[in-house]
């Protein structure tokens, strides 16, 4: 996915394309997963999807009719808050989705065990709604809400639906009952970490900070054996108050053990510290 968006930089028409390429694929997944996990299962973790899921239950309502109902005041903020061209986007998710969740609603479920349907729709719909912010836009209803708290606020997408959408859950719980409460829960947990793996991506780096004696060394190593960059900061040894610069690199996953031993072999008395880094962007890692 990556790469595709690599290739679209330079031509801002293809760009656009691929954008809505991803919104309309992303809002088929949510939509057919809503039909054969969540709603034969009534699982309603969250969204204006977990609404239709209670009033379908409740009233007899038609899904796709109610989804397409509550979007429209949430379009009409989206592009009040985010903009002309996000709210375009976002009305072609807003249309198509409830346009599939109708289509498609006499599929036959996939599982009538309400764990399965809780985990798997959790992946489906963490899926398809991390596709359509790959694509820089939203199917409208609370996840569009999640994506101006996260414009505004920072936090991550995934924790902006859980906050968001825990209301409905509980809601769910009292419509339904505890356990269908509790398994929406886990949809809804399934869903965050599954749009944050999207954003991120499955690769995962390390970031090492190196306290060595033999500075000179072990930066030569790290540059010419292992072809990765170095970083050196400015540090003071907290007991002797003398300056210790650290050495900072980052690396793939699949290069840290070279590294860890490269290091150890020019000095065996040094000090590592190893964090993961969930995404990095530069020369040598994935292009922004």
């Amino acid at each position: 996915m990556n790469k595709v968006l690599e290739l679209t930089q330079t031509n801002p028409k293809i760009e656009a394309a691929v954008d809505y390429v991803f919104v309309l694929i992303g809002s088929a997944i949510i939509a057919i997963t809503f039909n054969v996990f969540l709603l034969p299962n009534q699982i309603a973790s969250g969204g204006v999807s977990g609404i239709s899921t209670i009033l379908h239950t409740v009233l007899g309502l038609e899904p796709a009719y109610v989804q397409w109902a509550f979007n429209i005041p949430l379009f009409i903020a989206g592009v009040i808050l985010l903009g002309k061209q996000f709210g375009a986007k976002t009305l072609a998710g807003t249309i198509f989705l409830p346009l599939v969740v109708y289509f498609t609603k006499n599929m036959e479920p996939w599982t009538h065990d309400a764990l399965l349907g809780a985990l798997f729709g959790g992946i489906g719909v963490g899926l398809g709604l991390g596709i359509v912010f790959r694509g820089r836009a939203s199917t409208g209803g609370t996840d569009l809400a999640a994506q101006i708290i996260n414009k505004y606020t920072g936090f991550t997408l995934g924790t902006c639906v859980v906050l968001i959408d825990g209301f409905i859950v509980l809601t769910a719980a009292i419509v339904f009952d505890i356990e269908k409460g509790l398994y929406a829960l886990i949809g809804l947990y399934v869903t965050s970490k599954t749009i944050d793996l999207i954003q991120v991506g499955f690769g995962r780096s390390k970031m090492a900070m190196i306290i060595t004696s033999k500075q000179e060394e072990v930066r030569s190593g790290i540059l010419n054996k292992i072809d990765r960059g170095v970083t050196k900061l400015s540090a003071y040894g907290g007991f002797t108050d003398h300056e210790r610069p650290v050495l900072m690199c980052v690396v793939d996953q699949t290069e840290f053990t070279k590294l860890k031993q490269l290091v150890k072999t020019l000095d065996p008395s040094a000090f590592i510290v190893v964090m993961d880094a969930a995404e990095v962007l530069g020369e040598g890692f994935k292009r922004a």
